[in-house]
């Protein structure tokens, strides 16, 4: 980053050169010259609250690119207008049809220089681009990363849940039953669950994963980055009734839930066992049901058969 006076901005303005062009952008209060840049689909990822968690490199893709294409074109011209960037807009979001990815991909076929961005954060991650970058793969066209800010990563490392596994879910269903059915299905995933959510829905998410999961615990992380960033940490049960008490809040939402400790998933890896086996004694012998069960499970036969007669035993099956 360097000082350039008015007649080198204008040179490297008008300069062009297959896959991106040379231009300026502003930072920390100085102009600065971005380098032509070489063809390809750049991936930019952008702030999701404060400006100033743009990257250096992802302002010069941005300024040297042939065009920008944006989720919320409006979104993203505020962010380039902060940094003195002129780049063309197009819009590009969940909505866009066929014709007009199939016109971008003609794009960089020609040797040009797009970058795709997200209202706030790393693109593809809960947004709209990925039939863009799977077209320019199949072409065989270049995709490049620019990495950057997300919301997923920055709630996970300060909610104070496990961080070596993590399973990123996005959006849970907007309607109770299918939520509780999705929550059902993620409950044995042995890793700290990322989730968006609504505000308006926060406290219903809470509490159908309070009655799915049981009182694990959990946090909500709010607005971050942004000037009233929260992070409300608590059992799942007791962040629903918080905020069901208080009603809904506002801004971007992540909400994150910690894995099941060793001995629920024991228990709940004990009550599927008794499932199958209750199954398959309907219709076999306890010799032949255990022997069923366990080669559907790996688990050892011999302690499939005791359980398998201890539930004969109890309920109407006999041995």
């Amino acid at each position: 980053m360097h000082r350039i006076d008015n007649r080198t901005r204008r040179s490297s303005a008008a300069a062009s050169v297959e896959g991106g062009r040379a231009a300026t952008f502003t930072a920390f209060g100085l102009a600065a010259e971005a380098q032509p840049i070489a063809p390809g689909l750049y991936l930019v990822a952008t702030p999701i609250g404060n400006l100033g968690d743009v990257t250096l490199r992802a302002l010069k893709t941005l300024a040297a690119a042939n065009a920008v294409l944006a989720e919320d074109t409006r979104v993203t011209k505020t962010l380039l207008a902060h940094y003195g960037i002129t780049t063309p807009l197009v819009a590009y979001h969940e909505h866009t049809g066929e014709a007009v990815r199939d016109r971008m991909i003609a794009r960089l076929r020609e040797g040009q220089s797009l970058a795709l961005v997200s209202d706030a954060g790393t693109p593809l991650v809960s947004d709209p681009g990925y039939r863009l970058v799977e077209a320019a793969i199949a072409e065989g066209l270049p995709v490049i990363p620019i990495p950057g800010a997300s919301a997923a990563l920055a709630a996970l490392v300060v909610a104070g849940l496990p961080t070596d596994r993590f399973f990123f879910e996005g959006f849970l269903p907007a309607k109770s039953g299918p939520r509780r059915s999705r929550l059902e299905a993620l409950a044995s995933i042995p890793g700290t669950l990322v989730l968006y959510e609504a505000p308006h829905r926060i406290a219903e998410s809470l509490a159908d994963a309070a009655a799915v999961l049981g009182p694990r615990p959990a946090a909500v992380a709010r607005e971050l980055t942004k000037l009233h960033e929260t992070v409300r940490r608590g059992r799942l049960d007791e962040l629903a009734a918080r905020y069901a008490q208080e009603g809904a809040p506002k801004g971007e939402i992540v909400l994150l839930i910690a894995p099941a400790t060793e001995e629920e998933r024991q228990a709940e890896a004990e009550i599927g066992l008794d499932d199958k086996l209750k199954a398959a004694l309907a219709r076999h012998t306890v010799k032949d049901a255990a022997a069923l069960v366990a080669g559907e499970t790996g688990l050892p036969r011999r302690d499939i058969y005791a359980r398998a007669l201890s539930l004969a035993r109890g309920g109407d099956e006999t041995p």
